[in-house]
């Protein structure tokens, strides 16, 4: 990927960006303590950042680091989002990439990425597809679209994890508990190495060994900044009779909800 970016971003992305990060981020910093950890690890041309999925507000917390580095992030971007009134304006204005589940809108959704990719800029995906399923919140099993979208483009994957988000606001809950205050921790990753499955055929085999290589990077940063031992199998929701999108399963209920 070349480096050719950061000075591609138009004058209205960029002032969208601003307006948006002057709410954002006083708002963050009064809920959250935070650490964030090796950042310099990001890379400065284009690549693809792969968090864990533990919450709802992970987008505010992984784009407010993002952006307090020096870049603008880009997440693939549920299509019905950009439907609502003020927050579709504001994610057309700022080149989020509305994605749906079907595979010639997927197809167009990767196209886009791709674009920001070569300009230099950072595209955000969520390997898991959505909010973990396992109990214990831990990163589960991936779907192929950051592989498929690293092995086409050639760009560098940088795996995150962060940690303490989900006390502010626990999966699937109804209101925040923002008392006592909360503290996050993020740390990225090394880039995960794909260089031998990027020559040949992109196979299913190949995309899913991909996938399970940025599941295995990200587990292992979780486990760090949890300091506890990752499961030896990540959750799969599909043998545990769950669905794999919605919130159609059995999450455990918060305090007080």
């Amino acid at each position: 990927m070349t480096d050719n970016s950061v000075h591609r971003e138009t004058v209205k992305s960029k002032t969208v960006f601003a307006i948006l990060a002057g709410v954002v981020r006083p708002a963050m910093n009064i809920l959250i303590g935070r650490t964030w950890k090796n950042f310099d690890r990001l890379p400065s041309g284009g690549f693809i950042l792969c968090p864990n999925h533990l919450t709802e507000i992970d987008p505010l917390v992984v784009g407010h680091a993002v952006y307090s580095s020096g870049r603008l992030p880009r997440w693939l971007t549920k299509d019905s989002l950009f439907k609502v009134p003020v927050l579709g304006s504001a994610l057309r204005a700022t080149g989020q990439i509305p994605v749906s589940r079907k595979s010639s809108s997927a197809a167009q959704s990767l196209e886009a990425a791709k674009r920001v990719l070569e300009a230099g800029g950072v595209i955000v995906i969520y390997p898991e597809g959505t909010l973990t399923r396992d109990p214990d919140l831990w990163p589960m099993v991936g779907r192929t679209g950051a592989a498929r979208l690293a092995l086409q483009t050639g760009a560098p994957v940088v795996p995150m994890a962060h940690w303490g988000d989900q006390e502010l606001f626990p999966r699937y809950a109804k209101k925040m508990y923002p008392f006592p205050r909360k503290h996050v921790t993020l740390s990225v990753g090394e880039q995960v190495q794909l260089d031998d499955l990027r020559v040949g055929a992109r196979t299913r085999t190949v995309l899913q060994e991909a996938t399970a290589r940025i599941m295995a990077s990200i587990t292992e940063l979780e486990a760090e900044l949890r300091q506890e031992t990752a499961p030896k199998t990540p959750w799969n929701p599909s043998e545990h009779g769950q669905a794999t999108t919605g919130r159609d399963f059995d999450a455990p209920k918060q305090p007080n909800d």
